[in-house]
Order: structure tokens, then C-alpha cells, then sequence
């Protein structure tokens, strides 16, 4: 199973379509197959980061790994040194790996193959001990991280299909029946069928019979005029900040890990030194509370608030969205949607995206 896991990497296939294939096929997955070393995980089917461990496992090579873990020492209550410590198991950088260059029992794999497919790896920003590389997105989505497909709660992905943006929920079959879950393989939505009933749905609250509430809460959730707790909070912080150092200290007198407790005071110190910087801030230059008749003028200004929004550019009525809190949860058997934000209240309404509102 390990030479089919790399032979079908090195061919192409990612790391989701061989666990599919493999959970498809009635493998056992690692947990499955060795059930009295892995009682806490469920051993259901197999997962992508199963067929990860697997290629940047340098053993299948032949050879022998030392320093892959290491025991840190750490305060079992960092407020309380006296309560002692606890070792905790942490993984070192792949760099930090120890390999023998002896063949120390039968490889699986050469060494050549092992190399191409932790180059591979690192080229998708997901080999070991390195960072995953955020790829910038070619098209705007501007419900992104906001649409949950309801069979799973899960979000639903991104894609571009014919040059229109679509949401995608793609679940296993394998993992559905495993976890007595009804979800077909493949949940769409079109994003342009939201759209315009979810402007016009947030329109609706600058409706002539909606417009003075709409007001009177946009007032109401200004913040005060003067905010004489922020100085006090800021000083609450650089108090609390001043009693962490002092506790550090006391533990590396007590024999604390340097490396570890060194951590922590450069963490709290730079914690201080921002509520330090706050200090001067809060004096005078709180925002000024707008009035009642400023916020209906400013209203007024917009016009037509279905068509500002229609009309926006996409990052920017992304970001309208995502500072209203809004959730979208899609019911692919009614072909529904979910829509509810959090203002002042929470409020919600249902959408029938192939059809009327």
C-alpha cells in the first residue's frame, strides 16, 4: 500500500482522490489496521492527512529517524510555579530529523522517489515542517467562508465553473455512509442566484416602513462619545502584564525551561508595550458619536440602497457581508437558503434560489 500511495502521488493523483481510493477499495486505514495503538481515533476511513504522514515518512526509505519529537518541560499552571511541571510532546522541523545513512531494514521506497515526492509537496506549500502557501484567488467570491452546506456543516468551496462563480460541498460517499450521513457527492450553488434576493433582502431594512428603526439602531450602536474605561483598561493590562514578568522570572529561578519561559516574557512584553502605546491614544481622540439627523442625511445620500449594492465592487460588498456577521446555510433538497445576520437583533429569512423570493 505504501508503493500504490507513491506511485499514485508521483502519477498525479492528489492527496483526497488516493485516500478516496483507498477507503473505496476497503483498505483499512492505519488506525483500522492497528487498533490497540490508535483507541482514540475512529478508524472510520481514510483521510488526507493519513496519505500525508505516509510520504514524508523518510523510514519507508530504509532507514532509521531519531529527534522527529521532542519532550518539552513545561508549568503545569504558569501562575502557580509551585504546582511544578509536565513534559509535553512536540515535533521538531524537518531539519532537526536525524537520518541514518545506513539501510537499517528492507526500504519500500528508493530514495529517489521519496525526494520527488516531498518536492512535490513542498511545491503545494504542505510538505513537513514547512508553512502552507495561501495562494492569491484569480476570480472574487464575495460570499467566501459565509456559505455552510446544511446535510454537514461544513463551508462550501469556491470554484469558477464556464466562467461563473459556483459553491461546492464535495463529501466521500465512503465518509457519508460511515457516519450515517445523507449527503450527495456533490452539492452546487450558483452564487449569482444569491445575490440580488440577498441585497434586496438587506435593502429592505432602509424601506420607507423600516427606515426609522433601521436609524434609531444605527444610532444606538455607536460607540460612547468618551470612553474613560479604555484608559483604565489599558492600565488593567500593563498591571497584569507587570505580575506575568514577575512570575517568569520566578520559574526560571525555579529551573524552568530558558527557551520556553523566555517565550512567554517576549509574548508579555510586547503584550505591555502595545497597551503602553494605547495609553497616549485614548486621550481626545475617541470617534465623535454621529448624530440622528447626520446618519439620515448620509441615508438619503446613498439613494437606492439595492442598487448601491448591486452595483458594488465584489471585495467590497464581500467586506459589507462579512462585517454584518452574514451566514448563508444551503438545504440542497429544498434548494434553499438560510440567510440571518447579527445586528442588534438576530434576524433571518428564507430564499428559494430557483425562483421567486
Amino acid at each position: 500500500m505504501v508503493r500504490q500511495i507513491f506511485a499514485e502521488f508521483l502519477a498525479g493523483i492528489y492527496l483526497f482522490a488516493i485516500a478516496e481510493g483507498l477507503t473505496a477499495n476497503h483498505v483499512p486505514c492505519p488506525s483500522a489496521h492497528d487498533r490497540a495503538r490508535n483507541r482514540h481515533r475512529s478508524g472510520i476511513a481514510w483521510s488526507k492527512s493519513a496519505v500525508r504522514v505516509i510520504l514524508t515518512n523518510p523510514r519507508y526509505t530504509g532507514r532509521q529517524v531519531w529527534n522527529k519529537q521532542r519532550t518539552d518541560e513545561v508549568l503545569l499552571d504558569v501562575d502557580d510555579v509551585a504546582m511544578g511541571h509536565t513534559g509535553v510532546m512536540r515535533w521538531n522541523a524537518r531539519d532537526k530529523w536525524v537520518v541514518s545513512k545506513e539501510i537499517i531494514h528492507e526500504p519500500l521506497i528508493d530514495d529517489a522517489t521519496f525526494e520527488q515526492a516531498q518536492a512535490i509537496l513542498q511545491r503545494r506549500g504542505r510538505g513537513t515542517g514547512g508553512q502552507h502557501v495561501r495562494q492569491r484567488t484569480r476570480n472574487p467570491y464575495v460570499f467566501r467562508g459565509m456559505i455552510y452546506c446544511a446535510a454537514c456543516d461544513r463551508r462550501m468551496q469556491g470554484q469558477y465553473n464556464h466562467g461563473d462563480a459556483y459553491y461546492r460541498c464535495r463529501f466521500p460517499q465512503e465518509y457519508a455512509l460511515a457516519n450515517h450521513v445523507e449527503h450527495p457527492s456533490n452539492v452546487y450553488l450558483r452564487e449569482d442566484a444569491l445575490t440580488d434576493p440577498i441585497d434586496t433582502w438587506l435593502a429592505s431594512a432602509f424601506a420607507p416602513h423600516h427606515i426609522e428603526s433601521t436609524i434609531t439602531a444605527m444610532t444606538e450602536a455607536q460607540p460612547l462619545d468618551h470612553s474613560p474605561a479604555a484608559g483604565t483598561a489599558a492600565q488593567t493590562i500593563i498591571t497584569e502584564c507587570d505580575a506575568k514578568l514577575e512570575r517568569y522570572r520566578a520559574a526560571l529561578d525555579a529551573g524552568a525551561d530558558p527557551a520556553v519561559v523566555t517565550g512567554w516574557i517576549a509574548q508579555t512584553q510586547a503584550e505591555r508595550a502595545r497597551a503602553e502605546a494605547d495609553l497616549p491614544a485614548n486621550t481626545g481622540t475617541a470617534p465623535r458619536r454621529m448624530s440622528r439627523a447626520e446618519i439620515t442625511t448620509l441615508v438619503n445620500a446613498l439613494g437606492d440602497i439595492a442598487a448601491v449594492l448591486r452595483d458594488a465592487d465584489p471585495a467590497d460588498k464581500a467586506e459589507v457581508y462579512r462585517q454584518l456577521g452574514l451566514r448563508l446555510n444551503y438545504h440542497t433538497e429544498t434548494q434553499t437558503v438560510r440567510a440571518a445576520i447579527d445586528l442588534s437583533a438576530h434576524r433571518g429569512v428564507m430564499v428559494r434560489v430557483r425562483g421567486g423570493t
